[in-house]
């Protein structure tokens, strides 16, 4: 194998691929990438059983093979290099049988030990029909909204992962760890298909590396170069593609919780409230609440249309912080988990946020004023 491309274009590749190679010592070729040259195309490609994550690279292949070699290692090295074009290649001793890839830049020239392709795990490969197609953005922005909710107990892993639901317009996805649960819509775009609604589990992993990927196209001409991702589902795995790169998985199986049922239909107090301001306060308040339980109090006055926030520890003191809203039906009250509230209030993009409550043991919503896509629901403490 022989080939020359650019550092960008290697780096690119590298970062891609290398940040799931596992640190295992039962199957040492997991922490390495497989390089692969072949039919003009450079492919570098990651797995830890599964994940899979492959990315095509410019380049021109003087010889044809492939090799796995340390992907941190490499990665390193490679971002150390000049941005000029780099040469790589494998050198293999048929009497020894050790093998080494020489890489090449300028004045640098290093020499790095790895192991044989044949012994690489494969990667699982779906079939590229009837994609579901969906913006860049749009999905980076549900993914964010949903994943910090997702339940970190492998006790239960329907629950480990997120829910998405695809129909022949949208895609819902949702999350839940028992204690509070969000739900974000978002439209897709289907081409022909007999199958058109699906409903899968997606480990929250494969989700982290995918908004990883995403959130690293923030060149606005490669986001409208590439416009979609394009997302294929098979009976166990999911292909997501976003231009030269893939990521394959495996999905979660199990029956998702039915949790619109859980979700309030009618409620005895509404709120409207800037967000930035109930984000302040409920900070201030945070800093008084009982370690362990991160319990705050609010109190909702309809005749001062006003939130009250409060908090109290015995070792440190109590805090109250009063706030204007926009308060209608009855007074009430609720003890909320302030870290659960804030996860909610900071992943809303919305100058305004709107809070429905039914009493102090009920779940309660949070929802942006100005959007209809995106709901949180907290459980309350009770007292």
């Amino acid at each position: 194998m022989k080939l020359i491309c650019t550092q960008e274009n290697l780096t690119l590749g590298l970062f891609t691929t290398s940040h799931i190679s596992s640190k295992t010592t039962n199957l040492p070729i997991l922490n390495n990438i497989l390089l692969q040259a072949e039919k003009n195309t450079i492919k570098l490609m990651a797995t830890n059983l599964e994940i899979g994550i492959s990315c095509s690279i410019r380049g021109k292949i003087e010889k044809e093979g492939s090799y796995t070699i340390q992907g941190k290692l490499l990665s390193d090295y490679i971002g150390l290099l000049p941005r000029e074009k780099i040469e790589l290649e494998l050198f293999e001793d048929k009497n020894t049988s050790n093998s080494y890839l020489q890489v090449q830049c300028n004045n640098y020239s290093t020499k790095i030990k790895g192991i044989s392709a044949h012994e690489y795990p494969l990667i699982p490969r779906i079939e590229k029909k009837n994609p579901y197609l969906c913006g860049i953005q749009d999905l980076y922005k549900a993914i964010s909204q949903v994943i910090f909710a997702v339940s970190l107990n492998e006790a239960r892993p329907e629950i480990s992962g997120i829910f998405m639901n695809f129909t022949e317009n949208s895609l819902i996805l949702a999350s839940t760890d028992s204690f509070r649960l969000t739900e974000k819509n978002i439209s897709v775009k289907l081409n022909n298909s007999s199958k058109i609604e699906q409903k899968i589990i997606v480990p929250s992993r494969t989700l982290q590396e995918v908004q990883r990927i995403l959130n690293s196209i923030k060149d606005d001409t490669e986001i409208e170069t590439l416009k979609n991702i394009e997302i294929y589902i098979s009976e166990n795995q999911i292909l997501f593609v976003i231009g030269n790169i893939e990521i394959v998985s495996r999905l979660i199986e199990g029956q998702y919780p039915d949790y619109k049922q859980i979700i309030p239909q009618k409620f005895s107090t509404t709120i409207e409230v800037i967000t930035s301001e109930f984000i302040k306060a409920i900070k201030t308040s945070s800093l008084f609440s009982r370690s362990g339980i991160y319990d705050v109090l609010l109190k909702f006055s309809t005749e001062k249309n006003e939130i009250v926030i409060m908090s109290s520890n015995t070792m440190v003191g109590e805090n109250r912080s009063t706030l204007s809203a926009k308060v209608s039906g009855k007074d009430n009250e609720i003890v909320l988990n302030f870290k659960y509230l804030l996860d909610g209030l900071q992943n809303i993009n919305s100058e305004e946020v709107i809070m429905e409550v039914i009493d102090g043991s009920s779940p309660c919503i949070v929802k942006p004023k100005d959007a209809q896509d995106y709901m949180y629901i907290i459980m309350p403490i009770k007292q």
